[in-house]
């Protein structure tokens, strides 16, 4: 059965509050043109168009919600984003606030980078129904590079086995119940982490691994953007 025909509630945190201190621009990454549109526009559309989503929460620093809502939300009339969250000092904090705004009534949530415009909607799908079966599951890839561990002195300290390490990316998708004990969790004890999956390993949970995909890249550094440029005018 594909989501679109099920009746579970799926809502959609995006991410967005960041700095970006490494891209070396005055305006932040979410808000930089991209083919005439903002970066963080061309990511709500992955999910605005996609019969599976109910609705979705933009997290942004507070200090932006106008030009988000100037220059991302009212020129293109989302009928799916249902408000923008105040975002926090870490994005482990941002998340945490947009997730308790969601009402009692949503069932998955699924967590996606502002800056990851590239997303196939084929991973969304296969993303939520690996979360219906295990509860987590997270978009990634194997990497392609031999990954060197090391110590503080920066000599190797071991290599790692290639086939056993992924690069992990958004979505993530979640059981709404697993993923909200998970960040209580955390707050509590306070553990920090950089993803979501890692405070839901930390409760012993399965997470699973879904086949992403290379193009789906977060756009950090002036680089990035440059790809993303060239993608684009090729409609990749």
């Amino acid at each position: 059965m594909r989501w679109e025909q099920m009746n579970s509630k799926i809502s959609v945190l995006i991410p967005a509050a960041g700095a970006g201190h490494r891209m070396g621009t005055s305006i932040k990454k979410p808000y930089l043109i991209l083919d005439d549109k903002p970066i963080l526009s061309h990511t709500i559309d992955l999910f605005e168009n996609n019969s599976a989503i109910d609705e979705i929460y933009v997290i942004v620093n507070n200090a932006d919600f106008d030009i988000c809502n100037e220059i991302v939300i009212v020129p293109y009339h989302y009928k799916k984003v249902r408000e923008l969250i105040a975002g926090g000092e870490t994005r482990q904090i941002s998340v945490y606030n947009g997730l308790s705004a969601l009402s009692n009534d949503v069932e998955y949530v699924i967590v996606h980078d502002g800056v990851r415009p590239f997303l196939e909607e084929k991973i969304i799908f296969e993303c939520l129904a690996a979360s219906e079966k295990w509860g987590a599951a997270v978009s990634a890839v194997p990497v392609k590079d031999t990954i060197k561990v090391a110590n503080k002195e920066h000599f190797i300290h071991h290599t790692p086995d290639r086939n056993t390490l992924w690069r992990v990316q958004t979505p993530q998708v979640f059981r709404k119940s697993l993923l909200v004990e998970a960040y209580e969790t955390a707050m509590k004890t306070g553990i920090t982490v950089s993803d979501d999956a890692a405070l839901v390993e930390k409760l012993g949970n399965p997470v699973k691994l879904v086949m992403g995909s290379y193009k789906n890249i977060k756009l950090t550094t002036p680089e990035d953007i440059q790809i993303a440029e060239i993608w684009h005018n090729n409609r990749i």
